[in-house]
């Protein structure tokens, strides 16, 4: 196991960033030596135990993105994307739009 080197932004939990990279608050907060894991901060760099590159359970979609664009960025197909979110048109999506990329 890799870790990965997060910087925490405003507004940042370990829950959130826990979700976002597929591991737990436990396994960060074990690898950090973080007592409360509560208690995080803006500019603080975390070590983000990775395993497997495995994408986010959620993504916002942005400016410029196609569902072929997310799904190559996280090892997936259309399709994938498609079924998780019982989506039609693949090419009816839009900025902001929230996605789930995994169960």
């Amino acid at each position: 196991m890799e870790p990965v080197l997060y910087t925490v932004l405003p507004g940042n939990t370990l829950w959130g960033i826990a979700n976002f990279f597929g591991t737990t608050t436990d396994e960060i907060a074990k690898l950090n030596d973080i007592d409360d894991p509560q208690l995080i901060y803006p500019g603080q760099v975390l070590k983000i135990p990775v395993d497997r590159p495995a994408p986010p359970r959620y993504y916002a979609v942005r400016p410029g993105d196609t569902l072929w664009s997310i799904a190559q960025r996280y090892g997936m197909t259309v399709n994938d994307i498609l079924a998780i979110n019982n989506l039609g048109n693949p090419n009816l999506i839009y900025p902001g739009q929230i996605l789930m990329l995994r169960l």
